[in-house]
């Protein structure tokens, strides 16, 4: 036989039951978002249709304008090469100095017979104010002492080369010997950059390059997505056979976040498409989040989209909005989703 309860704890449990199971019921429906407060004043503008030009983004190399292949000129051995790379060099300093004691020696030994040649010219010259030597005599020496001249000269300009000076001010980029080291003619010893000075330079298809020419105003991307504007400075009139481009250098400005050697992206218009456009304050971040509040049913609704190029203080949006919607102007900081608006006149 099984145990039953007395007839007043059946009356309790009942009413219990009940609202155990209405309970379990509302466990399940999705708690509406709440609502309440005053509506907040908002200023819209409709999502529009525009036309604008597709970007073609050609990639291209930051190089600096001024580059300098420091080369030796003699042979000699390095005596003198106090830089770091990265270090700082102003325009004429000493580079390099070598060691050459072989172009010392013709130094010397054409500045010996450059004194010959001045004391036997003036001792022709005497002799054929005296009637001994005729006036030949004088004018070879006359002809021994110029050469002697310019035997020295050579000397000393090739021994000049034992000491090379910065042609410009900038940077060492790279190194390439070191103290003690052998230099030889057209031996690389440095190489030298102005970090100031730079230029994005790359190949511009046929088909973007035809309404170009220098001084067009153009836009290169860094890796960091900073846009840089920048100005076309050269542009090749050949175009390549085989990747049907031509080359173009794009002058870019002294404060640009670049370096030498960078990547970077130019940007180009290509043929004009349609896209949706919302004005620029519409569009706000939370982290990597691009955000827009749209108008429906007068209630903010947040929509998550993906913003591509900007222009004229309107933004592109790629993904996200439909052709007509509403969207808050700079949403006000009390704004949350499913809030209640109202439109400001």
């Amino acid at each position: 036989m099984s145990p039953t309860l007395p007839l007043r704890c059946r009356v309790l449990l009942l009413p219990l039951a009940l609202l155990l199971g209405a309970a379990g019921c509302r466990r399940g429906e999705p708690t509406p978002p709440a609502a309440g407060g005053p509506a907040v004043a908002v200023a819209v503008a409709p999502v529009e249709v525009a036309r604008l030009p597709a970007v073609v983004e050609v990639p291209a190399t930051v190089r600096p304008v001024e580059r300098a292949l420091i080369a030796a000129k003699l042979t000699g051995t390095v005596t003198f090469l106090p830089w770091s790379l990265g270090q700082s060099v102003a325009a004429g300093a000493v580079l390099v100095r070598l060691s050459a004691p072989e172009n010392e020696a013709r130094v010397r030994q054409a500045q010996a017979q450059l004194d010959e040649a001045v004391r036997t010219e003036r001792r022709e010259q005497e002799l054929v104010t005296k009637g001994v030597n005729p006036t030949d005599a004088l004018a070879a020496a006359e002809e021994r002492l110029r050469y002697a001249h310019a035997a020295l000269a050579e000397a000393q300009a090739l021994l000049a080369h034992a000491e090379i000076r910065a042609p410009f001010g900038g940077t060492v980029a790279e190194k390439l010997v070191l103290p003690g080291d052998l230099a030889t003619p057209g031996l690389p010893l440095l190489i030298l950059e102005n970090p100031h000075r730079l230029r994005a330079e790359t190949a511009i298809p046929d088909t973007l390059a035809s309404g170009l020419a220098p001084g067009h105003p153009l836009r290169v991307a860094a890796e960091s997505g900073v846009i840089i504007e920048a100005v076309l400075e050269e542009l090749s009139f050949a175009s390549d056979s085989t990747s049907h481009s031509r080359s173009a250098r794009i002058l870019l400005p002294d404060d640009a976040p670049v370096y030498s050697g960078q990547f970077v992206r130019v940007l180009l218009s290509g043929n004009v498409t349609e896209a949706l456009t919302v004005p620029a304050s519409a569009l706000t971040l939370l982290g990597q989040m691009e955000r827009v509040f749209v108008i429906a049913d007068g209630r903010a609704v947040l929509r998550i989209v993906k913003s591509g190029r900007q222009l004229d203080g309107r933004v592109e949006i790629l993904s996200g909005l439909n052709p007509g919607e509403q969207v808050v102007l700079a949403p006000p900081a009390a704004l949350r989703d499913g809030s209640f608006v109202r439109r400001q006149p």
